[in-house]
C-alpha cells in the first residue's frame, strides 16, 4: 500500500518539523507489533491510563489469590472450572466498577503480558506465572462470550482503545482485538464475541471513524439495497475487498512471470511483459520499504523476508540483464551472451518462490492457514539446529583445514572439505576424499563429524520439527482463527488515508503526491484520489457492489426476524417456528433424563447424601422435642 499523504511528505522530504511521540509506539510491550494506524491527530486513551492501570493491578491481585499455586493447564481451562469460576468472572468484571467496566478485557490482556513478563524474569516460578497469565485469557474469554450486548461488545469492550502507564507515561492506545493479536491470546481470539467482531471488520462492516480515529462506527449503507452507495472507493479500506485485490494482483504477477521466463529474447531486449513485470516489482519493493520505514524492524516476518529476497533476485537479474546489453552483440557477442545467459537463470531461479508466494494470499482459508502456522513455527525452531550445526561446522572445519595444512603447507582442499561436509548435512556423506588427511586423523574425524550431524543434530532437528507439529494441530483451529484475526488487523491497522495497493502505489506516487498534492486544495485533493481509486478499482468495485447489495437484502431479512446481521437459517431452523417443546412435553422429558454435566457425580452424590442427613436430622430433633413434650405433659399430669 502507498503510504499517507504526511508521511509520504517526510519520506520525500518536504516536512522537516514532523511532531511524532516516539513513546506511542510501545515497541517494548508489543514486540510483533503490527503496521501502526496513522491519523493527523494523535489516539488517545477513552480511559485515563492511570485508572486503566488500577484496574489491572486489581486484576493481577484477584489473579494471584485465585491461583495461589501451580495447579495443571487442564484445571484452568476447562469448562465449569472449579478455580476459575463464576464468582471469580463476576469479580473480575467488577473491578472496573461501574463507570469503567468496558477496560476490563484489555486489564486482563496487560495482566497477562505482566504475567508473562514475570515468567521470563523468574524462572523458577515460571509455571506458576504462565498458569496466571491462562488464567487471564480464560477468564477475558468467559467475560467477552457472557455479554449479550453486541453494540457494547463492539463499541466499547473489543474495540475502544486504551493505554497504561509504562515507563512513567502513557502507552500507544490499543484495543483489545489488535492487543489480543499481539500477545496470541488465543483464547480471546478464539470466543464468539471476538470472532464476530472480526468478521465485521473483515467485511468492512465497521470502519474507523474518520472524526475519531479512536473509535469504530457501523458502515452506514450496510443494509441499503441500492446499487449506487456501495460504489464508493472508500470500500476498498475493507480488508475483503484488500485481500481479494491483492490476490487478483498476485495471479497477474505470477502469470507474467511465466510468459516472461518460458518467451526468452536472446538479443537481451526488454519486452512488454517483462517491462510491466519489472513495474510490478518496483511497486512491491516500494510497498516493503514503506512499511519498513513506518513500522521499523518490528514489522519484519517471514513472509517479509521471502518476498524481500525474492524482490532481490528480480532486481539482480534485472542489473545483469543491463550489463549485458551494455555490450554490442556485433563486437562482444559472448559477454553479450553471458550476462544474458546469467540474467535468465536468476530469472529462472525465482521460480519456486513467485508459485510459494501465493501461499501469503490463500491463508484465509483453513488448510493453508494452519499449514503455515505450522512452516512459521518450524522454521524459529530451525533456528536453534542452524546455530548448532554452525558451531559444529566451524570446528570441524577448522580441523580438517589444519591437517589438510599439515600435510603439504597448502590449503588447496578447503572447497572439497565444504562440499563433503555440507553432503554430510544432506544425509549423503563421501569418505573416499579423507584417507589423505594426516591418515588415519582425518576419516576418523569425519566419521565422527557425520556421527554428530546425521545421528545427533538431525534427530534433535527431527524432534523440534514434531513437537511444532504436534503443538501447533492440537490448537488447529485456535490457531487459524489467530492467524485470520492477524491478517484483518493489517488491514485495519493500515497507515493510508488513500488506498492504492502496489504496484498502484506507483501511479499515487508520481501522478498524484508529487505533481499535486503539494499545491492543490485538501478537499479537491481528495476528489482526485477518490476518482483515481474509482478508476482503478471500478471492475471489483462492482462486483463488490453487487454482492453488498445481495447481503443488504439478507440484513434486512435478518433484521425482520429480529436477529443479527450475519445471521444464517440452518436446516434445522427452518421448521423453528412450528414445533412447540414446552407445549407437547418434550421439554420436561429430557430435563429428566439429561445429566448434570457442570458438577462432578460424586459432588452431586455427596450432595444428595446432606441432603438426607440433614433431612434426618430435622427427623431427629422433631421427635426429640415430641418426646420431651409428652414427658413435660406427663409430669404435669401427676403433679395434677
Amino acid at each position: 500500500m502507498a503510504p499517507s499523504r504526511w508521511s509520504w511528505s517526510r519520506l520525500i522530504g518536504w516536512d522537516s518539523h514532523p511532531s511524532h511521540d516516539h513513546r506511542q509506539w510501545d515497541l517494548h510491550q508489543s514486540r510483533n507489533r503490527l503496521l501502526p494506524s496513522h491519523r493527523d491527530e494523535p489516539i488517545v486513551s477513552a480511559i485515563p491510563a492511570e485508572d486503566v492501570t488500577k484496574i489491572a493491578m486489581r486484576i493481577r491481585y484477584l489473579i494471584e489469590e485465585c491461583v495461589p499455586c501451580e495447579l495443571s493447564e487442564d484445571q484452568i481451562t476447562q469448562p465449569h472450572s472449579r478455580v476459575i469460576t463464576r464468582k471469580v468472572v463476576q469479580a473480575a468484571k467488577e473491578a472496573g466498577g461501574t463507570d469503567h467496566g468496558a477496560c476490563v478485557v484489555f486489564c486482563l490482556l496487560i495482566a497477562k503480558r505482566w504475567f508473562k513478563h514475570q515468567a521470563l524474569a523468574e524462572l523458577w516460578d515460571a509455571d506458576l506465572h504462565l498458569i496466571r497469565a491462562k488464567a487471564c485469557e480464560m477468564i477475558a474469554k468467559y467475560i467477552i462470550e457472557g455479554e449479550d450486548n453486541m453494540t457494547y461488545l463492539f463499541h466499547h469492550v473489543l474495540l475502544k482503545r486504551y493505554s497504561v502507564i509504562s515507563d512513567g507515561g502513557p502507552t500507544h492506545p490499543v484495543n483489545v482485538v489488535e492487543k489480543a493479536v499481539d500477545l496470541h491470546a488465543l483464547p480471546v481470539i478464539a470466543s464468539s464475541g471476538y470472532q464476530k467482531c472480526t468478521s465485521y471488520l473483515w467485511r468492512g462492516w465497521l470502519v474507523q471513524d474518520e472524526n475519531d480515529p479512536s473509535s469504530f462506527i457501523d458502515y452506514k449503507h450496510r443494509d441499503s439495497t441500492s446499487f449506487w452507495p456501495h460504489l464508493d472507493p472508500d470500500r476498498m479500506r475493507a480488508p475483503i475487498y484488500q485481500h481479494s485485490f491483492q490476490l487478483l494482483i498476485s495471479i497477474i504477477y505470477l502469470v507474467l512471470y511465466t510468459i516472461a521466463i518460458n518467451t526468452i529474447n536472446k538479443d537481451g531486449e526488454l519486452d512488454v511483459i517483462e517491462i510491466i513485470l519489472y513495474i510490478f516489482t518496483a511497486g512491491f519493493i516500494l510497498d516493503e520499504l514503506t512499511k519498513f520505514y513506518k513500522a521499523g524492524y518490528h514489522i519484519l516476518g517471514f513472509w517479509n523476508a521471502f518476498n524481500n529476497t525474492l524482490y532481490a533476485i528480480l532486481v539482480v537479474s534485472l542489473a545483469l540483464r543491463f550489463v549485458a546489453l551494455g555490450y554490442s552483440v556485433d563486437t562482444h557477442e559472448e559477454l553479450h551472451k553471458k550476462y544474458n545467459g546469467l540474467s535468465y537463470s536468476f530469472l529462472a531461479l525465482a521460480s519456486p518462490m513467485f508459485y510459494g508466494r501465493l501461499l501469503l494470499y490463500l491463508d484465509t482459508m483453513r488448510f493453508f492457514g494452519a499449514m503455515l502456522v505450522v512452516l512459521k513455527v518450524m522454521m524459529k525452531e530451525s533456528l536453534i539446529f542452524f546455530a548448532l550445526l554452525i558451531g559444529v561446522m566451524v570446528g570441524f572445519l577448522q580441523a580438517f583445514i589444519g591437517m589438510d595444512t599439515a600435510e603439504d603447507g597448502a590449503t588447496d582442499a578447503t572447497l572439497f572439505i565444504l562440499q563433503a561436509m555440507v553432503n554430510a548435512v544432506m544425509q549423503s556423506p563421501d569418505f573416499s576424499g579423507f584417507e589423505r588427511f594426516d591418515r588415519p586423523f582425518g576419516i576418523i574425524l569425519y566419521y565422527i563429524f557425520t556421527f554428530v550431524v546425521m545421528v545427533i543434530l538431525l534427530n534433535i532437528l527431527i524432534a523440534l520439527y514434531n513437537s511444532a507439529y504436534g503443538d501447533i494441530y492440537e490448537n488447529a483451529d485456535d490457531e487459524y482463527l489467530a492467524l485470520f484475526a492477524q491478517k484483518t488487523m493489517q488491514f485495519v491497522r493500515a497507515p493510508d488515508e488513500n488506498v492504492f495497493i502496489a504496484p498502484f502505489n506507483l501511479i499515487e506516487i508520481f501522478f498524484l503526491i508529487i505533481p499535486f498534492e503539494w499545491w492543490l486544495p485538501k478537499d479537491k485533493y481528495e476528489a482526485l484520489n477518490d476518482t483515481a481509486m474509482g478508476i482503478i478499482y471500478s471492475p471489483l468495485l462492482i462486483v463488490a457492489a453487487f454482492f453488498e447489495v445481495k447481503t443488504a437484502k439478507e440484513i434486512r431479512f435478518n433484521r425482520k426476524r429480529g436477529e443479527a446481521d450475519d445471521d444464517t437459517i440452518e436446516e434445522w431452523e427452518e421448521l423453528q417456528d412450528q414445533v412447540d417443546f414446552e407445549g407437547d412435553g418434550w421439554a420436561k422429558k429430557v430435563c429428566d433424563v439429561k445429566s448434570n454435566v457442570e458438577e462432578e457425580p460424586a459432588v452431586i452424590e455427596v450432595r444428595k447424601l446432606r441432603a438426607e442427613l440433614d433431612e434426618l436430622k430435622s427427623m431427629l430433633k422433631s421427635l426429640t422435642n415430641s418426646l420431651e413434650a409428652k414427658k413435660t405433659d406427663g409430669e404435669d399430669s401427676s403433679l395434677i
